[in-house]
């Protein structure tokens, strides 16, 4: 089983509706099995961080939550109507198609001008509705995808490594934005992460996923710490932080018996 690990702050979420549960799932694509016998749940209004490496499994589970693939094994629960907000790990637009960021809100379903002008403001990109999608920064880029995943006002809003790409002030500004909407709508958070140095601070859990639920506990904000500081400087206004990540249990796979040491990752 999991530890539970830490007992910093929870944000007072947690304690309300359950929006989506797996249970003992387990997922093989190509033959290989990607999760075994996973185990999660999300509360309404919690934001929850997946780590794992690559390969881990993390962006499967995603898939599996959502009822994208198959398993093998176990099953997945969601509360009775539930609206999803995703915002993908990576979305390739050819830079010779044009297309207006206004226009691409509108994609798949059309949006009204005064709800898409509302969710351009909502993520700080106020005025860039005639900018051309391709003319986007990095940031700004995943900004629009999450402008695009709110115009449903999502119980739920997923997110597979939306940071990937951005230098640093670029991800603690996007891990702000999102603590900033989950205040505002009560939407439950789930995103994904492969650094294992690096997390939310406004998270109310962590799960550690390499294939399986290696620890789960809540993040351990160290803001005052020299190595905190080291690794983040003193700019991200504490939406980065070190996790302290302990672990004491032992596995059995098969003939395989690994052990994991309390440790930190710093």
């Amino acid at each position: 089983m999991p530890r539970l690990c830490g007992n910093d702050r929870a944000n007072g979420a947690g304690t309300g509706l359950m929006l989506i549960e797996a249970r003992d799932v387990s997922v093989a694509l190509g033959g290989a099995e990607v999760l075994s016998h996973v185990s999660v749940r999300l509360m309404a209004g919690e934001i929850v961080t997946i780590l794992g490496p690559n390969g881990s499994g993390k962006s499967t589970l995603l898939r599996a939550l959502l009822g994208i693939v198959p398993l093998t094994s176990g099953r997945v629960e969601r509360v009775a109507g539930l609206r999803i907000g995703y915002v993908p790990q990576r979305l390739a637009i050819d830079a010779s198609l044009p297309i207006t960021v206004r226009r691409f809100l509108s994609l798949p379903h059309r949006a009204g001008d005064a709800e898409a002008a509302a969710a351009l403001v909502r993520v700080g990109l106020d005025g860039l509705g005639q900018r051309q999608m391709a003319g986007l920064s990095g940031g700004q880029f995943q900004r629009v995808l999450l402008a695009r995943a709110l115009l449903n006002a999502p119980q739920l809003l997923v997110l597979d490594e939306p940071t990937q790409g951005l230098d640093q002030p670029g991800e603690a500004g996007f891990y702000r934005l999102i603590e900033e909407v989950r205040q505002e709508t009560g939407a439950a958070i789930l995103m994904v992460s492969h650094d294992l140095h690096v997390v939310m601070a406004a998270s109310d859990r962590v799960i550690c996923l390499n294939h399986h639920v290696c620890c789960e506990g809540t993040p351990h904000v160290v803001s005052n710490a020299p190595e905190y500081r080291a690794l983040f400087g003193l700019g991200t206004q504490g939406a980065l932080a070190l996790y302290q990540h302990r672990h004491d249990h032992s596995h059995d796979a098969g003939t395989q018996n690994h052990q994991h040491n309390e440790h930190d990752h710093v």
